[in-house]
């Protein structure tokens, strides 16, 4: 059944168990002589069908089982609408045994559930592939969490008045012992999906927060180190008390971490993301919006958020006069809001001059350095004060 995890966190539990109630009252008008139909777990079901042998036939049932939850449900005077997904596997094609065709069934329903819903999708050799693909690289995340491949590169970010170093941003490299570096954009949707981005995710936090604070310990002129979140991490249950957990192990002042969210992110959920964040702020944490001007966020929504920066995407940093003036525009709308803003992905002596001539607060990219080692960082720190 699709939604049902947003309904119950919406109109609960109670409603959610009636809602499936309903639906297995409706799965029994589809019982016949050669229908069996089972609750398998939570909001999942099974049919298990035979006499289908063609694919105009297969497609016809499913379309016939999606069909049947087209009208609504009244559940305490409410009408609730409510769709399903499923997945299809065929016998001896996809399997030989009862096990074998549930997994290749739940297989080809997870392959679409978390881009389409109120369809269905029959199991396919790629699908297993992609599958087994996903669960050797989940391992081989896991792994890496207790083998420390994980370490941490620092970008400085610059103030433009000063030209000295006030922070670094916090990047994630994974050292695998025979592939060597592997980008994160290689692995972070999968740690996503995994839900392992949020022990990597605590790594990350402890390790920047500890490093800052050891930079601190050698007699280092005090910056900020800032940190990107993921959206799972961000909703994880106790997520403040983590960071506030981190902060007290690693004995770093909460005005020297900056978290990172996405503009799509503080969109996406605008209470409940506002709530966090007042929360983050109240402990003296930095806020930061990340990859500014590529989402969908309003006038009203930025001045009601906690945030104390926002981070001009990369992707207007070329000289073209459209992206000029949208930099000129979020540079003047964050002063207006009390904010900072920092260019990120500044490459260029042209860029630079014309962030300086705007007033931009801070930059970082490859015109002033690439993401370096904490030790190497050091030493750019050390030439700095």
């Amino acid at each position: 059944m699709d939604y049902i995890k947003e309904l119950n966190d919406t109109l609960g539990y109670s409603v959610g168990d009636k809602l499936i109630k309903a639906s297995g009252e409706r799965l029994k008008g589809f019982i016949e002589a050669n229908t069996f139909i089972a609750r398998l777990s939570g909001d999942m079901f099974l049919v298990l069908h035979y006499g289908i042998d063609t694919k105009a036939s297969i497609n016809k049932f499913a379309e016939r089982l999606i069909h049947c939850f087209q009208d609504p449900v009244k559940i305490n005077d409410c009408e609730i609408y409510t769709s399903i997904s499923i997945g299809i596997s065929l016998f001896p094609q996809n399997g030989l045994t009862a096990d074998d065709l549930i997994k290749h069934a739940n297989s080809a329903l997870l392959s679409i559930k978390d881009t389409y819903r109120n369809c269905y999708k029959l199991f396919e050799t790629s699908i297993s592939e992609k599958f087994k693909s996903l669960l050797t690289m989940e391992n081989q995340l896991r792994k890496a969490i207790i083998g420390g491949q994980f370490e941490l590169y620092y970008q400085p970010q610059v103030d433009f008045t000063s030209s000295r170093i006030i922070g670094v941003e916090a990047l994630l490299r994974w050292r695998h012992p025979e592939k060597g570096y592997i980008s994160p954009r290689d692995f972070i949707s999968i740690a996503e999906k995994t839900g392992i981005i949020i022990d990597i995710g605590e790594w990350v936090l402890h390790e920047a927060c500890r490093q800052n604070k050891k930079w601190q310990d050698e007699g280092l002129t005090p910056i900020v180190v800032s940190v990107n979140l993921s959206a799972v991490q961000l909703h994880q249950k106790g997520f403040v008390g983590k960071i506030k957990k981190i902060l007290n192990e690693t004995n770093l002042d909460a005005k020297y971490l900056e978290l990172e969210i996405t503009e799509s992110m503080a969109m996406k959920n605008e209470q409940s993301i506002l709530d966090i964040l007042q929360e983050l702020r109240s402990e003296g944490i930095l806020v930061a919006i990340d990859d500014f001007g590529t989402g969908y966020s309003s006038l009203k929504s930025l001045s009601l958020f906690p945030i104390t920066k926002l981070k001009i995407d990369k992707m207007f940093m070329n000289k073209q006069d459209e992206n000029r003036l949208i930099v000129k525009s979020i540079i003047q709308l964050s002063h207006s809001l009390n904010m900072k803003v920092i260019a990120e992905g500044v490459e260029t002596k042209e860029q630079f001059t014309f962030l300086q001539q705007e007033k931009c607060d801070e930059m970082q990219g490859y015109f002033f350095s690439r993401p370096v080692p904490a030790y190497q960082l050091k030493e750019m720190l050390l030439n700095d004060n």
